[in-house]
């Protein structure tokens, strides 16, 4: 399926991060907001068929269909930044500064933030007919998403704050697997197949994925879960946020560049004959240094 080599594709990520810091602020928006429309449509997608089905594979298995379209036509998610702009800034791409990385991070957080809570209003809606019924038993599991997975891992204190943490980092080193794979083949089935995967783990899994949570907490608030803003904000959304920097970075972007755009010289042995025509061209260089 016209695989791309690790060598040539990691060109391609330092690539794409120089892109994204130097896209106009317009266009940046407009990009996030539709990922996190996308991304969210897709969560609410998964979790229809989830409840509806009761087989929570079945809705993995076909949440990457939302991940897939949306870098398909070019939109970009939080987690992927996350991963490619740092890596133009390590490779010291001419005007890529900490400043224009932050700046392209805060830009396509509130893109994704609006595009994810535009889509949980719309489900509210739906699973209310206008907030005018109580919630379906779609709009309730929202809900209960919402306060498992807030309340839930603040009854564990610090060691709910660590697993949080941890499922955040797991999130982003599968999510950006799916971003990398994306350019390891130059074919759409390709390209398909190897963001498919990674993003499938993720989402069954249950590790924490900041732009969805986007959509399902804020859909659970006003769908009546039993939990409050502070909860969202503290025992979710801020430790997933740094959770998915580290792992997309740490574990993707930083190591796919060490290894393969920056690799160390090898530890092949020099042959016995290697060595011979070095010591014998030394006494002739030597003399040629004296004679000039």
């Amino acid at each position: 399926m016209s695989y791309v080599n690790p060598s040539e594709f990691a060109v391609k990520m330092v690539d794409a991060g120089e892109a994204k810091v130097f896209l106009s602020t317009r266009d940046t928006i407009i990009r996030a907001y539709m990922a996190g429309a996308i991304l969210a449509l897709a969560a609410a997608f998964a979790v229809t068929v989830t409840v509806r089905t009761g087989e929570p594979l079945l809705g993995a298995l076909l949440f990457p269909v939302g991940f897939c379209l949306l870098y398909l036509m070019g939109f970009d998610l939080l987690t992927g930044v996350f991963t490619l702009v740092p890596l133009a800034l390590i490779d010291k791409r001419r005007g890529v500064t900490v400043k224009s990385m932050l700046r392209n991070w805060s830009w396509v957080f509130l893109g994704n933030f609006l595009g994810a809570f535009t889509v949980a209003v719309m489900m509210a809606v739906i699973v209310t007919y206008g907030f005018s019924v109580d919630p379906d038993e779609v709009g309730r599991q929202l809900g209960e998403i919402g306060h498992s997975r807030t309340v839930g891992y603040a009854e564990h204190g610090a060691a709910g704050m660590l697993t949080l943490f941890i499922r955040g980092v797991l999130c982003n080193w599968m999510v950006s697997t799916g971003v990398v794979g994306a350019m390891m083949s130059t074919s759409l089935p390709g390209k398909v197949l190897a963001m498919w995967m990674p993003v499938m783990v993720f989402f069954y899994m249950g590790f924490e994925h900041s732009i969805v949570n986007m959509f399902l907490f804020p859909s659970g608030l006003m769908l009546g879960g039993d939990f409050s803003i502070g909860d969202y904000l503290v025992w979710n959304e801020i430790p997933t946020v740094i959770g998915n920097l580290v792992g997309g970075l740490t574990f993707v972007g930083l190591t796919i560049y060490i290894t393969h755009a920056r690799t160390a010289a090898d530890r092949r042995p020099v042959s016995h004959d290697e060595t011979a025509e070095v010591d014998v061209a030394a006494p002739a260089e030597i003399e040629s240094v004296k004679t000039v």
